[in-house]
Order: structure tokens, then sequence, then C-alpha cells
């Protein structure tokens, strides 16, 4: 039950980031025009791109929140959250890299810029992504985790045109607009880039990185009467709930309650890794299993 309502909280939480983003977006693509500056312009149209990613996010988030098993994805609707999140790392590094192109040709020739609007539209971005911010605070899944990567570089970008237009009051330094452009945008692309390689291990089904598959063996070949282990397998489904299997060739098995203690004894050791689903194989003779007579 805890659970659920943790993943109810993200949703709304996403739901509610969503509307701010896009709304503040509109803000800014009329601030950016009139005051003439490339960091709210470029930021305008990059957050344009996370209110798209957002709403893919909640619509996601929501759809793996509420979908459970059915006869087409046997394992529900978790691993929808990877996809969002891969997704959204894409449109965070297409939009940094247009942001990084218009910076450094604005770069090469500074133009100037309505410091003092600049100033208040600043502001104002601060606490609205702040905000945003603030209500993902201590996102669990892989999608909830890369878009507080969006709105990190949103609040560090405003950040930025804040202390740009401030430095504008005193100095005509208007080469400051694309130079912090540049340095927000190449730190972020640096932590959605960690992001991303995350996102594509474990669609390729690598094994969830908490996880020692060899402590796991080692745990469960030293139990009574286990011979062997063979097809052990870890994925996870979104990053935060993995799934086991595993093959368990059984000796001097005697008596059916044997197995069965052998079952326990096995379910017990796999108890500390919190799998969201496991399933064990029991073998008596590694004869009768084919995929057994592959592996050797």
């Amino acid at each position: 039950m805890a659970h659920s309502h943790e993943h109810s909280g993200g949703t709304k939480n996403l739901k509610i980031a969503f509307f701010i983003n896009l709304a503040f977006t509109c803000l800014e693509i009329a601030g950016g025009f009139l005051t003439n500056s490339i960091a709210i312009i470029s930021d305008a149209l990059h957050d344009f791109g996370d209110a798209l990613s957002l709403g893919l996010a909640w619509y996601l988030e929501n759809k793996a929140s509420r979908k459970g098993a059915t006869d087409t994805f046997s394992f529900g609707y978790a691993r929808f959250r990877l996809l969002g999140a891969l997704v959204n790392a894409l449109v965070l590094i297409g939009g940094s890299v247009y942001i990084l192109l218009e910076a450094v040709e604005r770069l090469q020739h500074p133009e100037p810029v309505q410091s003092l609007w600049m100033m208040g539209i600043a502001v104002i971005g601060l606490a609205a992504n702040g905000y945003a911010a603030w209500r993902i605070r201590g996102a669990s899944s892989l999608n909830e985790k890369v878009i507080s990567w969006h709105l990190l570089e949103d609040i560090l970008g405003w950040l930025a045109v804040l202390i740009v237009s401030i430095v504008l009051q005193f100095k005509d330094w208007y080469f400051l607009d694309p130079a912090l452009s540049i340095g927000v945008t190449l730190f972020i692309l640096y932590g959605v880039g960690r992001r991303l390689w995350e996102t594509l291990y474990l669609l390729l089904q690598g094994v969830p990185r908490k996880i020692d598959l060899e402590e796991i063996r080692s745990k469960l070949q030293a139990l009574p009467h286990v011979q062997s282990i063979h097809h052990m397998h870890v994925w996870s489904l979104d990053g935060t709930r993995h799934v086991f299997t595993t093959h368990l060739v059984l000796e001097n098995i005697s008596e059916y309650g044997k197995v069965d203690q052998v079952r326990q004894r096995a379910r017990e050791a796999l108890k500390g890794y919190d799998f969201h689903h496991h399933t064990l194989q029991l073998e008596l003779d590694s004869n009768t299993c084919e995929l057994y007579r592959d592996t050797t």
C-alpha cells in the first residue's frame, strides 16, 4: 500500500510540474523576444521540450502505476518508466545541443540585451522551476530522475540569467549571456549523459548495479542438497523493481519434504534483495533440463 501511495504522489507531482513548465514556457517566449536575450530564448525553446517530456513522463508514470499485469504485458507497465526516461534524456540532449549552437553563435557576435527585464523574468523563472523541482524531490524511478535533471537545468539556467542581468546593470559585458548558457548546458549534458547510459543499461537487461550476482550464487550454492546452479538471471523492470530467476539442481533427495525445505531456504536467502518477482526451478536430475544440457 505504501508503494502505491509513493507512485501516486510521484504522478501528481509530475502533473503539477508539467503545468508549471508549460505556463512558464509561454511567458519565456514573450520575455525572450522582449529582452533580446539568447539565454531566455534558448531556455524558452528548451522548456517547451521539457514540457513535452514532463507530459510524457506524467502519462507513463500514471500508466505504470495504475495498470497491473495483462496478457500483453505480463510484468505490468512498470517498464514504461524506462521508455519515458529514454525519451526525456534524448529530448534534453537535443535541446542542449541546440542551445550550445545558438550560444556559440551569440558568443562570437554579442548583442545588447534588456538586463532589467531579464532580472525580473529570471526571478520568476527561479521561483517557478524551483517549486516544480521541490515537488518531485526524492525521485525514485529513472523517469522521475531524468525529469529532475530537466528542472535542475532550468534552475541553474535561470540563476545564470539572474547573475548576468545583475552584472549587465553595471558593465556592458554582453558576452556573459551566451557564455553562462554554455557552461550550464555542458554541466547538464554530463549529468543527463550518465542517466541515459543507466537507462540504456537497464533496457539491455544489465544486472542492476546494487545486485551482486556472485554473492547470490554463493548463498544458494551453500544450501544443503544444492548440487549446482545454472541459468541465473537478474534484470530490472524500471530501475527500482528487479526480477530474479534461476535453476537449482538438487542431490541426495529421497522425499518431497526435502525439496520443499530447499525451496523455503532459497526464498529466505533471497529476502534480503527485495526482488519484485523471483522464480526458482528445482531439478532432481540435471539431465532432465534441456537448458542445462545446452550450457554444458
